[in-house]
């Protein structure tokens, strides 16, 4: 078993910043690709970024490309989301997941947290 819990939502204005952070804690986190999901109320869960063990695989959705930043620190048993320039539409429940591969398909991931809010305000 993988426990995740998120933290570093909250409420932003429209072009600011934040930063989210996973802790992992459990089995051993350099053996899972890490992923960052968002749901919107009324929308599905949707791919926000993820990466593989040793950060040599990133990928990001379409929507935060050049915005969002993922990374981890495996010493720290730890995964990030740097997310800059945020938008209205970026207003979520955040997600980490934890998972074999850095795919972009929430079902492949086994393990998730409880979610952060992050609210953009105008």
């Amino acid at each position: 078993q993988v426990q995740l819990v998120e933290s570093g939502g909250g409420l932003v204005q429209a072009g600011g910043a934040l930063r989210l952070s996973c802790a992992a804690s459990g089995r051993t986190f350099s053996n899972y690709a890490m992923g960052w999901f968002r749901q919107a109320p009324g929308k599905e869960r949707e791919f926000v970024a993820t990466i593989n063990w040793n950060s040599g695989r990133i990928y990001y959705a379409d929507s935060v490309k050049g915005r969002f930043t993922i990374s981890r620190d495996n010493a720290k048993n730890t995964v990030y989301l740097q997310m800059n320039s945020l938008k209205l539409e970026d207003t979520a429940v955040y997600y980490c997941a934890a998972g074999r591969w850095a795919v972009q398909t929430k079902n492949d991931y086994d393990y998730w947290g409880q979610g952060t809010q992050v609210t953009v305000s105008s």
